[in-house]
């Protein structure tokens, strides 16, 4: 595992050549005000009332341009929660869980499935993978007194959101995937890069940071073009990279990244010819399958998050036999696991009540890496600090995971990525 350089320290090239990569956020851009602590819940909340048993719902994608990552998600919440039930549960009953989609920002869905599910009245929400999404739907969660906890936003514009406390995210914000990919570029020798990225707070905030990396790296960003990711046609825009003859093409964005690469292969962009990178938001294995092989070969992408052990896959594929991808499920795993552990400190189900305990169970007490063991341990009276299938989930103010880690993955020929990543990289994400 390699530690993350801070922004403006140049990667040592050798360092560089074992490495390889895949990353998560958006939809429109949905503005909001902001508030620059939001650990601590704000009695201002219209505080939903707990009733004993902690009912969580999730609001993950089923449909739209991250519907890849959401089978991994469902699974990784799923597993959670029979794991916590075959404990005993919290607060001594079952733990509810209700499955809704949350589309992506094209639809209503994401509103219309947060309706249902606070009439529900459920006390957490697992969701969404979008930020986009998540910042078009937290007012009216955090605002009825529920936790809104998602396990892959990574928009930076969420960590100083007035959320009165409520919203939480095991998924870095992207000052360090953007650190990480920035360096990568310019150790793989990539002096000149342009960056296509879709317009959203994930695709901006992500292409900021990542060029902020390249040039304190000692590279330059030669092209960096913010693209509408509904436009029927990128020949324009790839034109322009074309122009620049970059050595490096960072490509920042969700399902329409796969008409974006065909029209790289179609101007004479290939992937043998210059170095691709990808995020946690295209990084994927069923999208590109329909090229020709070899279209992906040698690229690389960005994807927060630790190595999932093999028996953790195991687990899942227990839970979804058809699960292609795991990105995201360790998170989403967390994500369900924390909310139950914080209503156990909290000795209650209610949204705000566990927002209150987050923090406390994932820093300064005993360590525990499952939901038994940590719970017998609050029933001990000990002190908890959950390390989870993520990573060690220390929460800093914002409710942001304090370090992280990235991995670095590589296509193969059959324009797929490996289960594992060829590097593990990790940072605080102060830098």
């Amino acid at each position: 595992m390699t530690r993350i350089a801070p922004l403006g320290r140049v990667l040592a090239v050798a360092a560089a050549a074992s490495l390889a990569l895949t990353a998560c956020g958006g939809g429109a851009d949905t503005a909001g005000t902001k508030a620059t602590d939001s650990a601590a819940p704000a009695t201002s909340a219209a505080a939903g009332k707990g009733d004993g048993t902690l009912n969580l719902g999730t609001l993950l994608p089923q449909t739209g341009s991250l519907a890849y990552l959401g089978p991994p998600e469902f699974a990784g919440v799923d597993l959670a929660v029979k794991e916590i039930n075959d404990a005993g549960g919290v607060l001594g009953k079952q733990v509810s869980v209700s499955h809704t989609d949350s589309g992506d920002t094209t639809t209503q869905i994401a509103s219309q499935s947060v309706d249902s599910l606070l009439a529900k009245k459920v006390d957490a929400i697992i969701g969404a993978a979008s930020s986009s999404v998540s910042l078009s739907v937290i007012d009216k969660i955090t605002g009825a007194g529920v936790v809104h906890f998602s396990p892959a936003n990574t928009s930076i514009e969420l960590t100083t959101y007035k959320d009165n406390g409520l919203f939480w995210r095991t998924a870095p914000p992207d000052i360090l995937q953007g650190r990480v990919l920035g360096d990568l570029a310019v150790a793989d020798g990539d002096d000149t890069v342009a960056i296509l990225a879709l317009q959203d707070s994930y695709g901006t905030g992500l292409a900021d940071s990542t060029e902020k990396a390249v040039i304190a790296g000692g590279g330059e960003v030669v092209e960096k073009i913010i693209y509408d990711p509904k436009a029927a046609d990128f020949s324009a825009d790839v034109a322009k990279v074309k122009a620049k003859n970059p050595k490096g093409i960072v490509l920042i964005g969700f399902a329409e990244t796969n008409k974006v690469v065909q029209e790289l292969v179609k101007q004479g962009l290939t992937a043998d010819k210059h170095h691709w990178y990808m995020v946690d938001g295209n990084l994927s294995n069923t999208n590109f399958l329909k090229f020709p092989k070899g279209t992906l070969k040698g690229v690389k992408g960005t994807l927060p998050g630790a190595a999932a052990p093999d028996t953790f896959q195991k687990k899942l594929l227990e839970i979804n036999p058809k699960l292609e991808d795991f990105s995201y499920a360790p998170e989403s795993y967390d994500a369900a696991n924390l909310i139950a552990l914080a209503a156990e400190a909290a000795k209650s189900d209610a949204g705000t009540d566990i927002a209150t305990k987050l923090g406390e169970v994932s820093k300064g007490g005993e360590k525990c890496n499952d939901f038994k063991t940590c719970v017998d341990l609050l029933k001990a009276g000990k002190d908890i600090d959950y390390d989870g299938i993520s990573g060690p989930v220390e929460f800093n103010d914002a409710g942001d995971p304090a370090t992280a880690t990235i991995g670095i993955y590589q296509y193969g020929a059959d324009n797929k990525y490996p289960a594992k990543a060829i590097d593990y990289r990790t940072g605080n994400i102060d830098g």
